[in-house]
């Protein structure tokens, strides 16, 4: 946890996404500007708006839209697309059905997992397996949610070579084994109002506070919700309050390691304390499924020499998580 701040950074980030595949990329002054502000960004709070990401408003609006008219359908049918660890933990789970450190969170959500072929990653992804299952109504939401994915995946792919400018390796070094072929998580999240849920089933946390797996977070939140909150290190909680156009950004612990240290993920949390109902569509843009995270030498330079984290193969990190974050509720 890097500082005290008090709010999250903004980064204009429209001339490293102007210039990414530019061979020269690194001798640009005003991508130059863009990769220190991210560097200070990930460093004191490991939390960061980004603006001028070329992601379509309309469509960051869409898909908050159709989140929403998901969540508003009858429990029965949103129950059609029922997560189970059958469906490799993939679909509909009910409030209180998703654990953080013991406690129910009080969220409904879609999850869905980049699709895995059987054995395709032999026994080390075995428990995700499958396709994801989409709901039929909205009758769109599959295509709009795939042409999203799309987006923000090619988005992260752009942050995360400006990251690696920043901590002083290749442009590409996210690319390649750790990961060139990216693994990602979407979760599509809905935090009721707390007086619609029972009373004996209710907790005051939306989502515990936890930090994320991978290497980057793109956040699309509600425009007029604050909820969002992050710890700074005095152990005081920042929302981060929504700025329209905007994603919020954050690092995750495969970057902890890779880095040595350098970027630390930071913890966060959601409390829907407001009369509405809050949507959230959260994309994590994480390393090859197979790929062992160590830190590397460039950061093990900066930090004394010695690696402070044992390597992790991020598809058993991830699985781990899983399977003791989701428990079958009343439905």
């Amino acid at each position: 946890m890097g500082s005290d701040f008090k709010t999250i950074p903004i980064i204009d980030i429209s001339p490293l996404v102007a210039k990414i595949d530019d061979p020269k990329l690194a001798a640009s002054n005003d991508v130059m500007e863009v990769v220190r502000q991210l560097d200070e960004a990930c460093k004191e709070a490991g939390f960061f708006y980004v603006k001028g990401h070329g992601v379509p408003d309309s469509m960051i609006k869409e898909v908050r839209e159709i989140t929403r008219s998901f969540f508003a359908l009858p429990t029965e049918e949103k129950l059609k697309i029922k997560m189970t660890p059958k469906t490799g933990y993939r679909g509909y789970q009910n409030v209180g059905e998703n654990i953080t450190k013991g406690k129910p969170d009080m969220h409904e959500a879609i999850d869905c997992y980049r699709p895995i072929l059987p054995g395709q990653y032999g026994d080390l992804a075995k428990a995700l397996e499958g396709n994801n299952l989409w709901p039929e109504t909205p009758s769109n939401f599959k295509a709009l949610m795939e042409d999203y994915l799309s987006l923000v995946k090619d988005l992260s792919r752009k942050i995360m070579r400006g990251i690696a400018l920043a901590l002083g390796a290749p442009v590409d070094a996210f690319e390649g084994d750790c990961a060139g072929d990216v693994f990602w998580v979407l979760r599509i999240i809905g935090y009721p109002v707390s007086t619609d849920i029972p009373e004996s089933e209710r907790t005051d946390i939306g989502c515990g506070a936890h930090t994320d797996y991978g290497l980057l977070t793109l956040v699309n939140q509600d425009d007029e919700i604050q909820a969002l909150e992050v710890q700074n290190r005095s152990g005081e909680w920042v929302y981060a309050v929504p700025l329209p156009g905007t994603f919020v950004c954050n690092i995750g612990d495969m970057l902890k390691v890779w880095s040595n240290g350098i970027y630390e993920p930071t913890l966060h949390r959601v409390t829907n304390k407001t009369p509405f109902y809050r949507v959230s569509v959260a994309y994590f843009y994480e390393s090859n499924f197979d790929a062992c995270i160590e830190p590397v030498e460039c950061c093990m330079q900066r930090t004394g020499g010695i690696a402070k984290y044992d390597n992790i193969v991020y598809g058993e990190h991830l699985v781990k998580k899983v399977q003791t974050n989701f428990v079958e509720g009343r439905y």
